[in-house]
């Protein structure tokens, strides 16, 4: 039988749709959480990127996850936009309400189905839980025609029990069924056997999508996520960078490379735009303040880096020997030297386009050409890296309470180190001199004289965006405050001066935060 699916008509049998679920399961991650504008910033380059539904949060979490749900919904076109309900009718119901604006929606509603999560986390029976994937489906088709119904630790589900869950909810309305492997326990013979079983003995299961969302606590995310799909899976629920709960959730990268690079294991297509795959990688890895590790596939700064004499005789001689995909086809740049002092405004701008920055506002521009310009002028080499940095550190803190002007430091063996800060703080400009152990001591404790707070702070590291003495700092600060964690980033070619835009950064996030409750403890 054809699916014909509420949001996507008539389906085609090798046609996978992309669940990105960044913003609900991957800003689960400790330390991950972003504020709204954040969230709209990586929901509109997750709509360019081409994903087919955008998991917005968690509406009945907090007040802060239904706005930003919400305003997704409102602004965000493309994507069907989803929200995630536990199967209690107030999630159902809170979830309804937030993704009610947008012009395709769905609900996202989960339940445990394992022994263990039923004995030990819902203190329910088997037949409790039974009525209420009945219960939870058929409230939800109240609010859209397209739901989606997950059997939370699926992969652990005893299979009869599994069967009569599935059934049920495809009775109910679900026109989505997801068994995730919650936990990362599955192998890739378990993804096959489950998805083949479902489909072949539930009534009704050529009606419906089947799903696939595998955590990484194994290392096997992508390997079970697409032995689900060569299965009968037709969804494939990811995140960018692979983040996530725990070890992480499958990479949305890797998941979509492999099926384009190996079409003949993998005879499937889907309609992510892979040229702008880089590009959101940074910009997820520049709100979160977590860079990817540099041999990270697809998006890790060593993915088309060659050492070896054997690899780069090879390269010379023909890329495919050792590239089995080209750089330009996930959004790296071929030439690394990209722009220099003398390079204008107008070059400044095109560069930016070829990139995919062609929708930066005029003041974001401004201020990232006017940074660019310092930086030109106090490094060698500019590379595509260092632009990126300059312009996702831009974007990230328009509209902030708080904003770095401009800083001076003196120390050394000899004297008491000794910092020299302004801040624009809403609007005003303000002035402090303090001193410290250091340099940067001397320099958080002025941004603490400017702002006073009871932050403490939990972590501060120190990296390079590129190579060489003249390379751009990137510094992450992790502050915490009655029970709340956010990380900041910044980046200057002066160690110190990323360190206060660091700092400055996870303040405004952390400003964000006071205003928005503790979501709720969930897993999907």
């Amino acid at each position: 039988m054809t699916i014909i699916h509420p949001n996507f008509g008539k389906m085609d049998a090798n046609r996978v749709i992309i669940f990105d679920t960044t913003l609900r399961d991957g800003e689960q991650s400790p330390g991950f959480s972003m504020n709204l504008d954040e969230k709209l910033r990586m929901a509109e380059t997750l709509a360019e990127l081409g994903v087919d539904v955008l998991e917005a949060g968690f509406p009945v979490a907090s007040p802060g996850d239904f706005e930003a749900v919400n305003r997704i919904a409102q602004s965000i076109k493309g994507p069907v936009i989803c929200g995630l309900a536990r199967s209690a009718p107030a999630d159902i119901t809170r979830a309804g309400e937030a993704i009610r604006p947008a012009e395709r929606k769905r609900i996202h509603t989960f339940i445990s189905t394992s022994p263990l999560h039923m004995k030990y986390k819902l203190r329910m029976e088997p037949d409790a839980v039974l009525e209420a994937v009945i219960a939870s489906v058929t409230l939800a088709r109240n609010f859209t025609d397209d739901v989606e119904w997950s059997a939370e630790d699926g992969t652990r589900t005893d299979m009869d029990f599994l069967l009569r869950c599935v059934e049920a909810a495809i009775k109910a309305g679900a026109t989505t069924i997801n068994i995730p492997d919650t936990v990362g326990y599955a192998v890739p013979e378990d993804m096959t056997r489950i998805f083949t079983t479902v489909r072949e003995k539930v009534p009704g299961a050529d009606t419906v999508i089947f799903s696939s969302h595998c955590h990484n606590d194994l290392g096997l995310a992508v390997a079970n996520t697409l032995a689900g799909v060569r299965a009968g899976a037709r969804q494939i629920e990811c995140t960018i960078n692979g983040i996530g709960e725990r070890a992480g959730n499958a990479s949305l990268e890797e998941v979509v490379m492999a099926i384009r690079t190996r079409p003949d294991a993998n005879p499937y297509h889907h309609n992510i735009e892979t040229t702008r795959i880089l590009r959101t990688s940074k910009l997820l890895a520049t709100i979160t303040g977590f860079d990817v590790q540099p041999n990270k596939a697809i998006v890790g700064r060593n993915a088309f880096a060659h050492e070896s004499g054997i690899h780069q005789d090879g390269m010379l001689k023909n890329a495919a020997t050792y590239e089995i995909m080209t750089p330009e086809s996930v959004g790296w740049q071929k030439t690394s030297l990209v722009m220099g002092k003398h390079s204008g405004r107008a070059a400044f701008r095109d560069k930016l386009n070829a990139m995919g920055y062609g929708d930066i506002g005029d003041n974001a521009l401004n201020d990232a050409f006017r940074r660019f310009k310092d930086l030109a002028d106090r490094k060698k080499i500019v590379y595509d890296e260092d632009i990126v940095a300059l312009v996702d550190d831009e974007v990230t803190r328009a509209h902030q309470r708080v904003k770095f002007v401009s800083l001076e430091t003196w120390g050394g063996s000899k004297s008491k180190p000794r910092a020299l800060l302004e801040l624009e703080i809403d609007g005003v400009t303000q002035t402090a001199d303090c001193l410290g152990d250091g340099p940067v001591d001397a320099t958080f404790n002025a941004i603490h004289a400017l702002f006073p707070h009871t932050a403490t702070l939990l972590l501060f590291s120190v990296g390079a965006v590129t190579e060489g003495t003249d390379a751009q700092a990137r510094c992450t600060v992790r502050l915490e405050e009655d029970g709340k964690m956010v990380d900041g980033q910044g980046a200057d070619t002066d160690t110190i001066v990323a360190a206060a835009r660091a700092y400055v950064h996870a303040l405004n996030k952390l400003i964000t935060k006071r205003t928005r409750s503790e979501p709720a403890a969930l897993s999907a």
